[in-house]
């Protein structure tokens, strides 16, 4: 459940003749802007912060282009309120939409602003100061000029600098996780040097929302890998000091980040055949483990065999379950999941002798070539029922669920013209009330 609540300040932008910015960046002549950006902030706990980011917005975004400002916050703290206090003083109007359930973290943040923004451009932003709001307009410009659907700022192109993360092991855990996500996405991460970076501009239209899958705060990795924008730009940006707090940097958070990069990955069916495969050869240990135990014991080997490949089979699912579905076990039950693998996998054994013997007897295929072709066989077969029987989602709650979030987005869409709505009418009695206290003055 989210609650928004929008705070406008005055609407006038601020003087033509007033001194900029010491950080404000140039102007860029002759680019064409659009009418307006929507800032989306992602926050937690980020109460002293939110004061000194407002302010730098109005010293260096309104005068170049027009924009709003939308928070959407996580936080236990009184951010939220601090937000509205602040926004008093904001010549733009300041939304805040707190979340009661941190649904994917602050990626699952983002992706709720990008949806509830009102501008074709969005400029996704962290609340801790680091990100200097006077980039806004020259990535919003870059992606006009070069017609890109992405513009991300990077601490790794010439101009850029990665100054404001703390001490050499922020530094070398920063430089490997763009190693490695660049690595393992190397055709879809292209154009893109920073990928680990929170700031960045991307046109609402480009992306779609029910691909996206956010977890943690690495957003921009997931937009780029699953929403795929065509053309992508780059402006060099000065990554700076924190102003207040602590960093959300947490070894939990690394964790999540290379739970999410292995997610990723396994999104091709390829990746995830492999992936199979691999779990499916880890089962040989505690096959033969138990097998080699049964039959220690006295136990003949044909039984001993079936209770042997069942140790197999558990081990199996656990790692795919873990590793390589864990984000589809939501569309059945853990029993369901469970019957249906187990099934499969006992099936994979009774198919794969009759098939040797069709292969042998009937082709005349050597027992050895005709018992890999039977391996390869049913890991294919079998990969695909697993996919298909276990791990898709059903059609129904598929429908259920697309139906729910059209009804939360328009739910949360008359939320938000009604609040605007009141506050329009509270502004025109105020404006009625102030007129008729001016007229009896003056009578």
């Amino acid at each position: 459940m989210s609650q928004e609540s929008t705070v406008h300040g005055e609407l006038e932008a601020p003087a033509p003749d007033a001194a900029p910015a010491p950080d404000a960046a140039p102007a860029t002549a002759g680019v064409p802007e659009p009418g307006a950006v929507t800032i989306v902030v992602p926050t937690f706990n980020e109460s002293a912060n939110v004061r000194q980011l407002l302010r730098l917005i109005t010293e260096s975004v309104p005068a170049r282009l027009p924009c709003e400002v939308l928070f959407v916050d996580d936080s236990t703290d009184d951010t939220p309120d601090v937000v509205r206090e602040a926004a008093r003083d904001c010549p733009f109007p300041v939304t805040v939409l707190h979340r009661e359930e941190a649904v994917g973290g602050l990626g699952g943040a983002v992706v709720e602003g990008i949806g509830a923004a009102s501008s074709d451009w969005v400029v996704v932003m962290d609340g801790d100061c680091q990100h200097p709001p006077s980039l806004v307009p020259e990535l919003v410009a870059t992606g006009e000029r070069a017609q890109a659907q992405l513009v991300v700022a990077s601490r790794y192109i010439e101009g850029g600098s990665r100054a404001g993360l703390a001490g050499s092991y922020r530094v070398a855990v920063s430089r490997g996780a763009t190693w490695l996500t660049k690595s393992l996405f190397p055709r879809r991460l292209h154009g893109i040097s920073d990928p680990m970076s929170g700031f960045f501009a991307v046109r609402r239209s480009a992306v779609t929302a029910d691909v996206l899958k956010p977890l943690g705060y690495k957003i921009l990795l997931e937009l780029a890998v699953r929403s795929r924008p065509r053309t992508v730009g780059e402006v060099p940006f000065v990554f700076r000091d924190r102003f207040a707090g602590e960093s959300k940097s947490t070894v939990k958070e690394g964790l999540r980040f290379l739970r999410h990069l292995v997610g990723l990955r396994m999104e091709s069916s390829p990746a995830r055949m492999i992936a199979f495969g691999l779990i499916g050869l880890t089962g040989f240990v505690p096959n033969l483990l138990a097998l080699w135990a049964l039959t220690g014991a006295g136990l003949h080997y044909l039984p001993a065999e079936i209770v042997a490949n069942q140790f197999g089979v558990a081990w199996n699912f656990l790692l795919i379950e873990t590793l390589l579905f864990r984000e589809r076990r939501r569309h059945r039950h853990w029993a369901d999941r469970t019957a249906r693998f187990a099934l499969l996998a006992n099936a994979d054994l009774l198919l794969r002798l009759p098939l040797i013997a069709l292969l042998v007897g009937r082709f005349g295929m050597a027992v050895l070539p005709a018992t890999v072709l039977a391996l390869v066989t049913t890991f294919v077969l079998r990969f695909a029922a697993t996919e298909a029987l276990v791990y898709l989602p059903r059609k129904g709650r598929t429908r259920k669920g697309r139906t729910a979030k059209s009804r939360t987005a328009r739910r949360r869409s008359e939320e938000s013209r009604t609040e605007e709505s009141r506050t329009e009418e509270s502004r025109t009695e105020e404006s009625r009330t102030e007129e008729s206290r001016t007229a009896r003055s003056t009578v």
